[in-house]
């Protein structure tokens, strides 16, 4: 059985902005998702604790977005990917 494997094309802007040193996952509020999930995800992807993650949740209700962690352009988009697959609204910064 034949692996199928998804390309991506990154533009240049995209690859410029990597080379920046630090970059932020920015969580972003949204319509769909409730705090339960939200919380969920934090926990579970990014080991915040249930108080922090609450917080975040909160946060993102009450200004519209947080961000939620920070490194590498790379280590941010598998971040992005995961949280994206899970309903979130995510991006990197």
């Amino acid at each position: 059985m034949p692996t199928e494997v998804q390309e991506e094309t990154l533009t240049l802007e995209e690859i410029l902005a990597s080379l920046k040193e630090m970059h932020r996952l920015i969580l972003w509020n949204d319509d769909v998702n409730t705090f339960d999930h939200v919380i969920y995800c934090m926990m579970k992807y990014l080991d915040y604790s249930e108080s922090q993650s609450e917080k975040i949740a909160w946060k993102v209700h009450n200004e519209g977005k947080c961000a939620v962690l920070e490194g590498s352009f790379t280590e941010m988009e598998v971040y992005r990917k995961i949280l994206q697959q899970e309903g979130l609204t995510v991006s990197v910064d």
